[in-house]
């Protein structure tokens, strides 16, 4: 299956067959591996006795000791996730390509299918203006994966022009997540009025929540690429300022790089996982990268290797 850019995957008739579309091109992309969401801890081996899990058994420890053990597990449980995806009004920004908001929702379906897809309980947060923000608790059944669609595709739909605090929104998390420890995927291109929004997620993963951040930015954000003088204007509120591009391009580029590399370093530093993804990149791409990530650790911790994926 060939990857299909964001603009061919938007001509698809509805959320959840783009959802399926980006889940089955990134698994095919992976050789069809499968992530998985449960919590698996090896505590121990026992002897094995009549009944036990023949896939259990550990056939290292039986070469080595010419007698048949079963590795016990610690835990065995389903996956709580929490989605955050920000609709605020920087998110809205549209190159070339498609805007950060219709990235962000169109991702965030393909991983809430993916999910739920494995028994895996999901919920999401979209935030952005106060007023339009929508919440659903985290669920594992099917019918459920239509509520988060909804949302979703209602959230593409809205364009808003507020810069609702990604800082808040992820304490409000921490507190509803505060019972049970999950997985928490940010969707967010972090321009944050308060520029704490690292600080909180720091503060999930040192709760012990797993934290994935996907920091998503348009191209022209990237490499700035105007000509002329022109008029910026702002996405959140009325601020408005002449520029002409040529003069400040190097300066600007500068900026965004040392912003992203923080950005990354920050993340890396407190256990965070970090993805930039660009609006221009396939879904695909984006989502193989996250899954490679996590089939890395996985694989780390089944062979007894500690330290962080690559990212």
């Amino acid at each position: 299956m060939a990857l299909l850019d964001p603009k061919a995957i938007l001509k698809l008739e509805s959320m959840a067959v783009k959802a399926k579309c980006i889940v089955e091109g990134a698994l095919t992309g992976m050789h069809r591996a499968k992530l998985r969401g449960s919590s698996v801890e090896f505590a121990e081996h026992k002897e094995y006795t009549r009944g036990d899990e023949i896939r259990h058994i550990d056939w290292k420890v039986l070469g080595k000791a010419d007698r048949y053990y079963i590795k016990q597990f610690e835990q065995e449980s389903e996956l709580t996730c929490y989605l955050v995806v920000d609709a605020s009004g920087s998110m809205s920004y549209q190159g070339k390509g498609v805007s950060k908001q219709t990235y962000a929702c169109h991702l965030a379906a393909a991983l809430a299918y993916l999910l739920i897809g494995q028994q895996d309980r999901v919920g999401i947060r979209v935030f952005g203006d106060g007023e339009n923000d929508r919440f659903a608790p985290p669920r594992a059944k099917p019918t459920h994966l239509r509520t988060i669609l909804n949302i979703l595709e209602e959230t593409e739909s809205k364009t808003n022009s507020g810069d609702e605090s990604l800082s808040t929104v992820l304490e409000s998390v921490a507190e509803q997540a505060r019972r049970r420890r999950g997985l928490v995927i940010i969707l967010s291109d972090l321009f944050d009025s308060d520029k704490q929004p690292i600080k909180v997620m720091q503060h999930l993963r040192a709760r012990g929540h797993d934290t994935v951040l996907f920091h998503l930015l348009d191209r022209d954000e990237l490499d700035f690429p105007f000509d002329g003088l022109s008029v910026f204007e702002s996405l959140e509120n009325d601020d408005k300022v002449l520029v002409d591009p040529a003069s400040i391009r190097s300066l600007y580029k500068k900026r965004i790089e040392d912003f992203i590399d923080s950005s990354r370093e920050q993340c890396l530093q407190a256990g965070i996982e970090y993805h930039l993804a660009v609006t221009d990149q396939p879904f695909e791409t984006t989502l193989m990268n996250f899954l490679a990530g996590r089939l890395g650790m996985a694989g780390a911790r089944a062979s007894g290797q500690t330290g962080r994926p690559s990212r």
